[in-house]
């Protein structure tokens, strides 16, 4: 049995074979998947979630995300995602690693929205806003960077000091990232706008999205958190998912659109059925489109497999 820790997670893991990871188990399917959620308050009052999403691939290997989601951790000074995925042979049972679970769903979360970019976004999508300068803010602007051209990131947060920060921090030659204070302008000139919070009420307006906008929606696990307003949906028409079973009753960017006629499940298209053809990506360079990720033990374990292989490969050749 290994151990991946979070060095050997980053040291193991670039983000195209991530991606490429991901986009294979979306071509080729996943025999089993599964979701469970307890929210409970903790002693200050918060709540605290307790996130199960186990996977299988016959014959070749299953396993679980146990994710611990405390969002008033960070106001300890502590991570707002803890846990850990389990990775067990799927011919014998045997236990194979232990992942470091912050690590592995940084990289994995920003991964499967890259996959979506790849699938749905214009080719010379170049300005990208992130809305949202949490944890895994740097991630998802390092993985959609790595399947468009992106060369100008525009960061926006309520904090705007925090916005400030990851701006200093990500900013380089010919990659430029400056934060902003005004996010209607912002995503006015964005190609691609990613939201990474935990947002009770919408943060992004319809009405502020130019043609051609490609909005990858990340935060809103939770039927009471919500990232996007009914106009994004309208404008676009139809919402691209990861997996139904993790976003139709359980995101409010989703559950709010469909109570509301905006949105049918029959527009709801998810990247299973995209990637394998059986359903349209991007119809034009005009159109606006919309990716809500909810997660799923696939992609998970299509990311635990490359690390754990990885990881045999690296101290074999040692």
């Amino acid at each position: 049995m290994r151990y991946i820790d979070w060095d050997e997670v980053h040291k193991l893991a670039d983000y195209r074979s991530v991606v490429d990871a991901i986009a294979q188990m979306y071509a080729t399917g996943c025999d089993a998947m599964d979701r469970m959620i307890m929210t409970q308050p903790t002693r200050d009052g918060d709540d605290g979630d307790f996130l199960m999403q186990p996977a299988w691939l016959r014959g070749r290997a299953f396993g679980i995300k146990i994710a611990n989601v405390f969002p008033s951790n960070e106001l300890r000074g502590m991570p707002s995602i803890l846990g850990v995925y389990v990775l067990f042979d799927g011919n014998t049972g045997d236990l194979l690693a232990c992942i470091d679970g912050p690590a592995e769903t940084m990289i994995k979360t920003a991964s499967n929205s890259a996959v979506a970019t790849r699938l749905l976004a214009r080719r010379n999508a170049e300005v990208m806003l992130m809305m949202g300068a949490g944890k895994l803010a740097p991630y998802l602007i390092a993985a959609h960077a790595s399947v468009r051209p992106i060369q100008r990131v525009l960061v926006w947060n309520r904090t705007a000091e925090k916005a400030q920060n990851l701006a200093l921090r990500l900013n380089k030659p010919n990659f430029t990232v400056q934060a902003v204070t005004d996010p209607a302008a912002a995503a006015g000139e964005a190609d691609l706008i990613s939201c990474a919070t935990y947002a009770g009420e919408p943060i992004l307006k319809g009405v502020w999205l130019k043609p051609g906008t490609h909005v990858d929606l990340v935060g809103s696990y939770r039927p009471d958190l919500r990232e996007s307003d009914d106009e994004v949906i309208r404008r676009a028409g139809r919402l691209f998912v990861d997996a139904r079973f993790s976003t139709i009753d359980i995101s409010g960017d989703v559950i709010e659109p469909i109570k509301q006629n905006i949105l049918q499940t029959s527009d709801i298209t998810d990247l299973f059925e995209l990637a394998q053809g059986k359903r349209a990506g991007r119809r034009n360079d005009d159109e606006i489109t919309v990716f809500k990720s909810g997660g799923g033990g696939h992609e998970d374990l299509a990311t635990a497999i490359m690390l754990y292989e990885r990881s045999v490969s690296s101290h074999a050749t040692k």
